[in-house]
């Protein structure tokens, strides 16, 4: 049974000397699968990031709940133990950390996760088998030299190895050509059909969705949230685009 899993109450935030997002709210249950789009600009991956905990941003008023408990002011790390995954739409290189090395790290920290040496390579193994990844690119340094499509399938990795409760995946799909796509794709599938977790997808594209069914769309436009609907608002935004919902930004209301 589902239950109430993420709510964002009424978040103004933004950076010191500017403010991004304007009294948002936002409800997702477990399970669930919501996408929320928008022009560029719009605030989409500040959304993100503040319910990731990013330091970047300042939240001045409202709060964010999850799993029943107030998140506001933990720390990025300790949302990322408590079960909320975040995708970068450019995810960082670190040199000098071999990625098996790394995925070994993070998923020692979560104790439900915790496997022997064994268990871990064979698991891993898999995953990387289901996502037409390379095994020798598990030696390799943490994105460095990796091409888009291949940081996005080392993301996906993350995400089936780590099982989070929220994954937010912010323009997975930016900049992946036909078969990135797809794998990526699969690995999204992959997730809702062995994990209980929640997904919210930031996009303005919506080839991503083609293959997922989605419960909940919501629109941003300049910071705020101006329309909110089924999975069926996607086909409304593929035939006219944003306009009517900049519109409705502009005239201070809601479509």
């Amino acid at each position: 049974m589902s239950h109430k899993l993420l709510s964002v109450q009424g978040i103004c935030a933004g950076t010191e000397d500017k403010p991004i997002l304007h009294d948002v709210s936002m409800e997702l249950d477990s399970k669930e699968t919501h996408v929320l789009m928008g022009p560029n600009g719009a605030g989409k991956s500040t959304l993100g990031r503040v319910i990731m905990g990013d330091p970047t941003y300042d939240v001045t008023s409202g709060g964010i709940v999850f799993d029943g408990e107030d998140i506001t002011d933990q720390a990025a790390d300790k949302r990322s133990l408590a079960g909320i995954f975040l995708s970068y739409q450019a995810p960082v290189e670190v040199p000098g950390v071999p990625l098996y090395s790394y995925l070994r790290t993070i998923t020692q920290k979560r104790p439900e996760l915790k496997m022997t040496a064994r268990k871990f390579r064979n698991r891993v193994g898999e995953i990387a088998e289901q996502l037409d990844m390379d095994s020798s690119f598990l030696t390799r340094e943490l994105n460095v030299g990796f091409s888009g499509g291949e940081k996005k399938k080392i993301e996906m990795l993350q995400l089936l190895l780590l099982r989070p409760k929220l994954a937010i995946l912010d323009e997975t799909d930016s900049g992946l050509d036909v078969d990135a796509l797809s794998v990526v794709s699969r690995g999204i599938e992959a997730y809702r059909s062995e994990c209980d977790g929640a997904l919210l997808i930031i996009t303005h594209n919506t080839r991503i969705l083609e293959r997922l069914t989605v419960d909940r769309t919501h629109v941003m436009v300049q910071g705020r949230l101006v329309a909110e609907g089924p999975g069926s608002l996607i086909d409304d935004i593929d035939a006219h685009g944003f306009v009517q919902f900049e519109r409705a930004s502009e005239d201070g209301g809601a479509a």
